[in-house]
């Protein structure tokens, strides 16, 4: 008689959860195809067309379905996609400005769609078991009252996440506004999103997706579908919007140079101001924007965005590679002064505590030492009114802590304050082994259930996901 997962599960805690990653690595070992890094162009992410407008609504249609793309050279791989792009074709949405998408489900298994950093109704928001059977459409509602931010949309089916997002449900979703587009940061084909995930292949160019409570470790680097690409640029200013869309690789992001990267935004849109700093960590689930000046560069100068929390054994080390050419007119500006930021009150009267950890008789994580029940809701927050949040990890590896509906402000990790990268408003942050963190949030505009998990999504899948209820 074949194991349950369960059993499965139960068997694999027993060894440890360390004792996992060698086996996962020793799985990818059977992931045949490879290219040399650098050796494709990157790809521009496709802008989703509006099926149609009214004065205070635009209108989208996604189907999703299999499609057949080249990834890897000469091989073929067969991913799941919204409309035939992989990743998904970027939505481009505007401050207070409603979008409506209408998404059908072309493939074998349930989906649902979230759209990770949004403040949405509890409808729209793609809670794990609210599932578009496959046939079957589902119509989504955002209403965009929120400032200028970049998001991203990927499944968020119950226990099928892992596999989902990694055979293709992902892409960004983007929302501008007047105060962004009044700072006169480098626009059109100088602000350019790229979606990092990390993939492994069978021989014969197929995703080789290990279901794993663990980790899910990929061995070749993706940036917008393309294995280690590069990106011709001008002498000019660039904007980066960086997603970590990986199931979960952590990234430390770090130009070979050298030189500093000047980090403008995070999960939730601008920083109050610039922030330097020689490297970035990016863990799954958060975005981080950046602004390079390749004018500092010679022509022909080539930079590798290097990747501190990969190995060089099998090239997750590196990111993608620039290659600068002439200079170029720059009209762009990157000011000292980005967004006016209020302060949440770092005294609020509640006070929540979390405990992320792994359930070694079930093989299960777990969040208060509960795994994921629908039927069971764990806080009742009230609408308006602030909450600090004390999440600790007692576990041995790292926890991206993801809350649903909401932004919140860090107030201190491990017991010091954040860096400036992470000061400002957020939906994701890295709980380290043995630390804690504490940020302050307040759920606005919208009433129901939400979730709140770990966004290692082996770990969201088996079972480090909780509900809330926000009341009125």
């Amino acid at each position: 008689m074949p194991l349950t997962r369960r059993q499965v599960l139960q068997m694999m805690a027993a060894g440890g959860a360390a004792m996992l990653v060698p086996f996962e690595r020793a799985m990818s070992a059977f992931a045949a195809p490879s290219t040399p890094q650098f050796a494709v162009a990157l790809k521009k992410l496709k802008v989703l067309a509006k099926t149609s407008s009214d004065s205070t609504t635009d209108y989208y249609d996604i189907v999703m379905r299999p499609a057949s793309v080249t990834i890897m050279p000469g091989k073929t791989t067969e991913v799941w996609t919204y409309n035939g792009s992989y990743p998904g074709p970027t939505i481009k949405a505007k401050s207070n400005r409603r979008v409506v998408v209408r998404h059908t489900n072309g493939l074998g298994v349930p989906t649902t769609v979230h759209t990770h950093g949004a403040n949405v109704p509890p409808d729209s928001d793609g809670h794990p078991t609210d599932l578009i059977a496959p046939g079957a459409a589902k119509t989504y509602t955002y209403p965009n009252t929120q400032v200028a931010s970049t998001l991203w949309y990927h499944d968020h089916a119950a226990h099928s996440t892992s596999r989902n997002v990694y055979m293709g449900l992902a892409g960004a979703y983007q929302i501008s506004d007047r105060v962004e587009a009044a700072l006169n940061l480098p626009t059109g084909a100088y602000d350019i999103t790229c979606i990092i995930q990390d993939r492994s292949f069978n021989a014969d160019g197929s995703l080789a997706f290990v279901d794993s409570h663990n980790s899910v470790l990929g061995d070749t680097i993706l940036v917008n579908g393309r294995p280690w690409p590069r990106l011709a640029v001008a002498g000019r200013k660039y904007r980066l919007r960086f997603v970590n869309g990986s199931n979960t690789r952590e990234y430390e992001l770090r130009l070979d140079s050298g030189a500093s990267l000047t980090q403008i935004a995070s999960d939730g849109g601008l920083l109050s101001a610039p922030f330097v700093t020689p490297s970035i960590r990016l863990s799954p689930g958060e975005r981080v924007e950046v602004v390079i000046d390749f004018a500092a560069y010679a022509a022909g100068t080539r930079i590798v965005l290097q990747n501190l929390k990969g190995v060089s054994t099998d090239g997750t080390d590196s990111i993608m590679r620039f290659d600068v050419g002439s200079p170029e007119a720059d009209l762009s500006s990157l000011p000292s002064s980005l967004r006016t930021i209020a302060r949440l009150t770092s005294t609020p009267t509640v006070t929540r505590n979390f405990t992320l950890s792994l359930n070694t008789s079930t093989g299960l994580w777990v969040i208060n030492g509960q795994s994921f029940d629908p039927n069971r809701v764990d806080v009742q927050p009230k609408i308006n009114v602030p909450e600090k949040w004390v999440v600790t990890n007692t576990s041995g590896m790292a926890h991206p802590f993801h809350i649903h509906l909401a932004m919140f402000q860090l107030l201190q990790r491990a017991g010091t304050p954040p860096s400036a990268g992470e000061r400002d408003w957020k939906d994701t942050v890295r709980v380290d082994p043995g630390t804690s963190v504490e940020f302050v949030t307040k759920f606005t505009n919208y009433t129901g259930r939400y979730v709140y998990h770990c966004h290692n999504l082996a770990h969201e899948d088996h079972d480090m996901m909780a509900q809330m209820n926000v009341l009125a």
